[in-house]
């Protein structure tokens, strides 16, 4: 009974913070969000990004970091429509108490159910998957690219409550879950090109063994 009222005072909790968030809209900020939320708006962005990762990492390691970002969107997008359909959460522009209270939805409503937000996973999934990425460039520092990244996806992410597609509450989980599978998958990468295109040897203590006759034992060197 008490796990039941948790669920519930959670529930209604989030329901008034994304109502509140949603509020807060203008015409012209919902003109604003609906660009953020359509993906075809950052394609600039996305042919920059690419771009530079190809000119900075050389194709071989440019090819593994897009390998990443593309497993990882895969894995987000994947995961996230199997909890949709485990959890059956109704979006909030399906759920009739949220559009009694003024709601506003910005553009069409989506499937019918929406924990956790593939939007919110996916963008922070390839923010770190690049973020991390990109630290395969020992030449440039990429301070003002890591903040661009967590920008777009914020931005991304954010955009969802406004339109009238997600709870807060999706929107949190779905960073939360991005942001996880993208470092274990971008850190995956990062070991195939140190491996495998930069051939860097394992670090720590190594064993020598000379085998001559006037050596005797073998040597441990570190």
């Amino acid at each position: 009974m008490g796990g039941a009222s948790l669920i519930e005072t959670l529930h209604q909790a989030d329901m008034d913070a994304t109502l509140w968030l949603n509020s807060l809209s203008t015409p012209f900020t919902e003109q604003m969000w609906q660009l953020f939320s359509n993906k075809g708006f950052w394609i600039p962005m996305y042919a920059i990004l690419l771009y530079l990762l190809f000119d900075r990492l050389g194709w071989k390691r440019a090819l593994v970091v897009l390998a990443s970002v593309a497993l990882a969107f895969g894995l987000c997008d994947q995961c996230s429509n199997l909890v949709k359909y485990s959890v059956a959460r109704l979006r909030p522009s399906y759920n009739s108490d949220m559009l009694q209270a003024g709601l506003n939805v910005l553009e069409g409503r989506g499937g019918f159910y929406g924990f956790f937000s593939a939007h919110a996973a996916n963008a922070f999934a390839v923010a770190t998957c690049l973020n991390i990425g990109f630290r395969a460039d020992k030449t440039h520092t990429y301070n003002a690219l890591y903040k661009v990244t967590i920008l777009w996806a914020t931005l991304v992410s954010v955009s969802r409550i406004f339109v009238g597609k997600h709870f807060l509450g999706d929107v949190l989980a779905g960073i939360l879950i991005g942001s996880v599978i993208g470092y274990f998958v971008a850190m995956l990468a990062r070991h195939i090109i140190r491996k495998h295109i930069e051939k860097v040897k394992p670090e720590g203590l190594t064993f020598h063994f000379d085998l001559k006759p006037s050596e005797g034992n073998p040597t441990v060197s570190e």
